[in-house]
C-alpha cells in the first residue's frame, strides 16, 4: 500500500517488517532523539494537538509550495511518532498531505504496542498535520 510519500512508505516498511514490538519501540524513541526541540515562541495553543494526554506541539510552514515540519512532545515516545509523521510528511506539497489516507498507521504495527490513548494521539498528530495542511493548502489556491 502506497502512502503517497515515498518516506512515508520507507518508514511504514520498516516499522511494518519487524515482528518485534520492541524493535518498533526502540525506532520510535530512535526518532525522538533526532527531532530538533520546538522553539519556545513557536510552542502556543494554536499548535497544540488536542486529544494528546501528553503536550504536543506541530507546527507545518509553506515554503516554494512544500511543507516543513518542526514539532515537539514533553513525552518520548509521543515525540518519536511526531517524529515519523514530520519525517515521513516533509516536503510534501498540502495537496499530497491532504491525500493520505490514515489506514497508513494500521501497517506500522505500532497499534500493537501502543496504549489505546498513545494510539488515539498518534492520530491526533496527523489529523491536525492534515488540518495544517488543509489550510494551507486554502491559502496557497486562492487568487491575489
Amino acid at each position: 500500500m502506497s502512502t503517497g510519500s515515498a518516506a512515508l512508505d520507507r518508514i511504514v516498511e520498516r516499522l511494518g517488517s519487524t515482528s518485534d514490538p520492541k524493535r518498533r519501540y526502540e525506532y520510535v524513541l530512535w526518532l525522538a532523539k533526532k527531532l530538533a526541540p520546538l522553539p519556545e515562541a513557536l510552542q502556543q495553543e494554536v499548535y497544540k494537538v488536542r486529544g494528546c494526554v501528553s503536550q504536543v506541539y506541530v507546527v507545518g510552514e509553506l515554503a516554494d509550495g512544500h511543507l516543513h515540519w518542526q514539532g515537539d512532545s514533553d513525552a518520548a515516545i509521543t515525540k518519536g511518532l511526531l517524529a515519523l509523521l514530520i519525517e515521513g510528511l516533509e516536503g510534501l506539497t498540502p495537496a499530497e498531505v491532504v491525500a493520505i489516507d490514515p489506514a497508513f498507521i494500521a501497517g506500522t504495527g505500532l497499534q500493537g504496542s501502543l496504549t489505546p490513548s498513545r494510539a488515539n494521539g498518534f492520530l491526533n498528530i496527523f489529523k491536525m498535520m492534515q488540518a495544517q495542511a488543509r489550510s494551507l493548502l486554502d491559502t496557497a489556491t486562492l487568487p491575489d
